[in-house]
Protein backbone atom coordinates (compact mmCIF):
# COMPACT_ATOMS: atom_id res chain seq x y z
CA UNK A 1 0.00 0.00 0.00
CA UNK A 2 1.01 3.59 -1.03
CA UNK A 3 0.00 6.87 0.49
CA UNK A 4 -0.97 9.06 -2.48
CA UNK A 5 -1.48 12.08 -1.08
CA UNK A 6 -1.58 15.18 -3.46
CA UNK A 7 2.48 16.73 -2.79
CA UNK A 8 2.33 20.31 -1.11
CA UNK A 9 4.27 23.20 -1.28
CA UNK A 10 6.08 25.07 1.57
CA UNK A 11 3.17 26.92 2.03
CA UNK A 12 0.45 23.76 2.73
CA UNK A 13 -0.96 24.45 -0.83
CA UNK A 14 -1.36 21.42 -3.15
CA UNK A 15 1.36 21.40 -5.83
CA UNK A 16 -1.29 20.62 -8.56
CA UNK A 17 0.27 17.14 -9.02
CA UNK A 18 -2.43 15.55 -11.38
CA UNK A 19 -4.46 12.51 -9.71
CA UNK A 20 -3.29 10.40 -12.91
CA UNK A 21 0.25 11.27 -12.10
CA UNK A 22 0.22 10.53 -8.17
CA UNK A 23 -0.94 7.31 -8.79
CA UNK A 24 1.67 6.04 -11.47
CA UNK A 25 4.81 7.53 -9.06
CA UNK A 26 4.15 4.27 -7.25
CA UNK A 27 5.17 2.05 -10.46
CA UNK A 28 8.10 4.28 -11.32
CA UNK A 29 9.17 3.94 -7.83
CA UNK A 30 8.68 -0.29 -7.89
CA UNK A 31 10.95 0.16 -11.25
CA UNK A 32 13.68 1.91 -10.00
CA UNK A 33 13.83 -0.18 -6.94
CA UNK A 34 14.02 -3.08 -9.48
CA UNK A 35 16.89 -1.19 -11.37
CA UNK A 36 18.62 -0.62 -7.98
CA UNK A 37 18.46 -3.97 -7.29
CA UNK A 38 20.46 -5.06 -10.91
CA UNK A 39 23.38 -2.68 -10.13
CA UNK A 40 21.65 0.04 -12.22
CA UNK A 41 22.94 3.45 -11.53
CA UNK A 42 22.09 5.89 -14.47
CA UNK A 43 19.14 5.43 -16.92
CA UNK A 44 17.85 7.32 -19.56
CA UNK A 45 14.19 8.08 -19.77
CA UNK A 46 13.17 5.62 -22.36
CA UNK A 47 14.97 2.76 -20.12
CA UNK A 48 13.00 3.86 -16.49
CA UNK A 49 9.74 3.98 -19.40
CA UNK A 50 10.30 0.66 -20.46
CA UNK A 51 10.71 -0.54 -16.96
CA UNK A 52 7.43 0.70 -15.09
CA UNK A 53 5.36 -0.14 -18.63
CA UNK A 54 4.50 3.17 -19.50
CA UNK A 55 5.21 5.74 -22.29
CA UNK A 56 8.44 7.67 -22.22
CA UNK A 57 7.05 11.24 -23.15
CA UNK A 58 3.69 10.32 -20.37
CA UNK A 59 7.44 9.17 -17.97
CA UNK A 60 8.80 12.51 -18.59
CA UNK A 61 5.84 14.80 -18.34
CA UNK A 62 5.17 13.00 -14.55
CA UNK A 63 8.25 13.75 -13.70
CA UNK A 64 8.05 17.47 -14.42
CA UNK A 65 6.00 17.74 -12.10
CA UNK A 66 8.58 16.82 -9.25
CA UNK A 67 11.22 19.24 -10.59
CA UNK A 68 14.26 18.74 -12.61
CA UNK A 69 16.00 15.23 -11.76
CA UNK A 70 17.44 14.88 -15.55
CA UNK A 71 20.44 15.26 -16.91
CA UNK A 72 20.99 15.54 -20.55
CA UNK A 73 22.89 12.70 -22.44
CA UNK A 74 23.13 11.00 -19.32
CA UNK A 75 19.67 10.35 -18.03
CA UNK A 76 18.36 9.88 -14.65
CA UNK A 77 20.53 9.26 -11.51
CA UNK A 78 18.55 5.78 -10.60
CA UNK A 79 19.42 6.41 -6.55
CA UNK A 80 18.28 10.26 -6.26
CA UNK A 81 15.33 10.19 -8.45
CA UNK A 82 14.13 6.83 -5.92
CA UNK A 83 14.58 9.02 -2.98
CA UNK A 84 12.78 12.15 -4.83
CA UNK A 85 9.62 10.24 -5.72
CA UNK A 86 10.02 8.17 -2.43
CA UNK A 87 9.45 11.37 -0.57
CA UNK A 88 6.41 12.55 -2.67
CA UNK A 89 4.65 9.81 -1.71
CA UNK A 90 5.00 9.30 1.75
CA UNK A 91 7.98 6.85 1.75
CA UNK A 92 10.59 8.32 3.63
CA UNK A 93 8.38 8.01 6.79
CA UNK A 94 6.25 5.31 8.56
CA UNK A 95 2.63 5.32 9.06
CA UNK A 96 1.09 3.37 11.02
CA UNK A 97 -2.50 1.90 9.77
CA UNK A 98 -5.76 0.01 11.37
CA UNK A 99 -7.55 -2.15 9.96
CA UNK A 100 -11.35 -3.09 10.34
CA UNK A 101 -12.73 -6.61 10.05
CA UNK A 102 -10.31 -9.52 10.55
CA UNK A 103 -11.59 -12.11 8.56
CA UNK A 104 -9.76 -13.98 6.05
CA UNK A 105 -9.27 -10.61 3.88
CA UNK A 106 -8.09 -8.69 6.92
CA UNK A 107 -6.25 -11.48 8.41
CA UNK A 108 -4.33 -11.84 4.81
CA UNK A 109 -3.66 -8.22 4.80
CA UNK A 110 -2.61 -8.10 8.17
CA UNK A 111 0.45 -10.61 8.02
CA UNK A 112 1.43 -9.24 4.20
CA UNK A 113 5.66 -8.36 4.70
CA UNK A 114 4.99 -6.15 1.46
CA UNK A 115 3.95 -3.55 3.55
CA UNK A 116 6.34 -2.84 5.91
CA UNK A 117 9.32 -2.30 3.23
CA UNK A 118 7.00 0.57 1.65
CA UNK A 119 6.93 2.38 4.98
CA UNK A 120 3.62 1.20 6.35
CA UNK A 121 3.18 -0.59 9.65
CA UNK A 122 0.28 -2.58 10.91
CA UNK A 123 -0.43 -0.93 14.01
CA UNK A 124 -4.23 -2.23 15.43
CA UNK A 125 -6.90 -4.80 14.18
CA UNK A 126 -10.32 -4.06 14.66
CA UNK A 127 -13.65 -6.24 14.39
CA UNK A 128 -17.08 -6.07 15.62
CA UNK A 129 -17.70 -9.46 16.12
CA UNK A 130 -17.20 -10.44 19.85
CA UNK A 131 -15.47 -14.13 18.93
CA UNK A 132 -12.66 -12.82 17.26
CA UNK A 133 -11.72 -9.75 19.40
CA UNK A 134 -8.93 -10.97 22.14
CA UNK A 135 -7.73 -13.12 19.68
CA UNK A 136 -4.11 -12.32 17.99
CA UNK A 137 -3.07 -11.92 14.77
CA UNK A 138 -0.03 -12.20 12.73
CA UNK A 139 1.10 -10.87 16.37
CA UNK A 140 -1.25 -8.11 17.44
CA UNK A 141 -4.25 -8.46 19.70
CA UNK A 142 -7.60 -7.69 17.85
CA UNK A 143 -9.60 -5.47 19.90
CA UNK A 144 -13.49 -4.23 19.83
CA UNK A 145 -15.06 -1.54 17.71
CA UNK A 146 -15.76 0.80 20.71
CA UNK A 147 -11.82 0.65 21.59
CA UNK A 148 -11.07 2.36 17.73
CA UNK A 149 -11.66 6.40 18.93
CA UNK A 150 -8.87 5.49 21.68
CA UNK A 151 -6.57 3.12 19.29
CA UNK A 152 -6.97 6.12 16.33
CA UNK A 153 -5.71 8.85 18.81
CA UNK A 154 -3.16 6.94 21.27
CA UNK A 155 -1.67 6.30 18.08
CA UNK A 156 -1.93 9.09 15.62
CA UNK A 157 -3.12 7.20 13.27
CA UNK A 158 -4.32 8.57 10.17
CA UNK A 159 -5.06 5.94 7.44
CA UNK A 160 -7.76 2.88 8.29
CA UNK A 161 -7.99 -0.14 5.70
CA UNK A 162 -12.23 -1.31 5.57
CA UNK A 163 -11.78 -5.49 5.03
CA UNK A 164 -15.29 -5.41 6.26
CA UNK A 165 -18.27 -7.58 4.14
CA UNK A 166 -20.11 -4.44 1.66
CA UNK A 167 -23.30 -4.05 4.26
CA UNK A 168 -21.11 -2.89 7.06
CA UNK A 169 -18.33 -0.80 4.97
CA UNK A 170 -20.42 3.19 5.40
CA UNK A 171 -21.30 2.29 8.83
CA UNK A 172 -17.14 1.01 9.28
CA UNK A 173 -16.04 4.82 7.28
CA UNK A 174 -18.50 6.75 9.16
CA UNK A 175 -16.48 5.10 12.44
CA UNK A 176 -13.51 5.67 11.42
CA UNK A 177 -13.32 9.30 10.06
CA UNK A 178 -15.22 10.09 13.32
CA UNK A 179 -12.44 8.93 14.91
CA UNK A 180 -10.07 10.88 13.18
CA UNK A 181 -8.72 8.49 10.12
CA UNK A 182 -8.64 11.03 6.87
CA UNK A 183 -7.26 8.11 4.39
CA UNK A 184 -9.07 5.16 4.06
CA UNK A 185 -8.68 2.19 1.72
CA UNK A 186 -11.56 -0.05 1.12
CA UNK A 187 -11.30 -3.62 0.12
CA UNK A 188 -15.31 -4.18 0.68
CA UNK A 189 -17.37 -4.42 -2.22
CA UNK A 190 -19.20 -1.22 -1.60
CA UNK A 191 -18.81 2.36 -2.35
CA UNK A 192 -18.29 4.31 0.91
CA UNK A 193 -19.24 8.23 1.03
CA UNK A 194 -16.73 10.63 3.09
CA UNK A 195 -17.06 13.96 3.62
CA UNK A 196 -14.32 16.29 2.42
CA UNK A 197 -10.51 16.15 3.17
CA UNK A 198 -11.01 12.44 3.53
CA UNK A 199 -9.12 10.22 1.07
CA UNK A 200 -10.86 6.86 -0.29
CA UNK A 201 -9.09 4.31 -2.01
CA UNK A 202 -11.24 1.62 -3.53
CA UNK A 203 -9.82 -1.77 -4.29
CA UNK A 204 -12.72 -4.44 -5.81
CA UNK A 205 -10.64 -7.34 -6.39
CA UNK A 206 -14.07 -9.30 -7.74
CA UNK A 207 -13.96 -6.20 -10.56
CA UNK A 208 -10.26 -6.97 -11.39
CA UNK A 209 -11.14 -10.47 -12.21
CA UNK A 210 -13.89 -9.78 -14.37
CA UNK A 211 -12.10 -7.20 -16.79
CA UNK A 212 -9.18 -10.09 -17.02
CA UNK A 213 -11.88 -12.32 -18.08
CA UNK A 214 -13.66 -9.86 -20.72
CA UNK A 215 -10.13 -9.97 -21.98
CA UNK A 216 -9.55 -13.82 -21.84
CA UNK A 217 -12.96 -13.82 -23.55
CA UNK A 218 -12.16 -11.60 -26.26
CA UNK A 219 -8.52 -13.07 -26.72
CA UNK A 220 -10.23 -16.44 -27.20
CA UNK A 221 -12.85 -15.60 -29.32
CA UNK A 222 -15.83 -15.83 -27.71
CA UNK A 223 -19.13 -14.25 -28.17
CA UNK A 224 -21.03 -13.61 -25.00
CA UNK A 225 -24.10 -15.71 -24.44
CA UNK A 226 -27.10 -14.03 -24.94
CA UNK A 227 -29.92 -14.82 -22.81
CA UNK A 228 -33.49 -15.38 -24.80
CA UNK A 229 -36.00 -12.90 -24.09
Amino acid sequence: MTILRSPRLADGSARGIPDATVARLPVYLRALNALTEQGVSSCSSIELAENAGVNPAKLRKDLSYLGSYGTRGVGYDVEYLRYQIAREIGQTQDWDVVIVGIGNLGSALSSYQGFSTRGIRVAALVDADPQRVGTEISGLTVSSMDDLDAIVADRAISIGVIATPGTAAQEVADRLVAAGITSILNFAPALVQVPDGVDVRKVDLSIELQILAYHEQRKAGIEPKVSGI
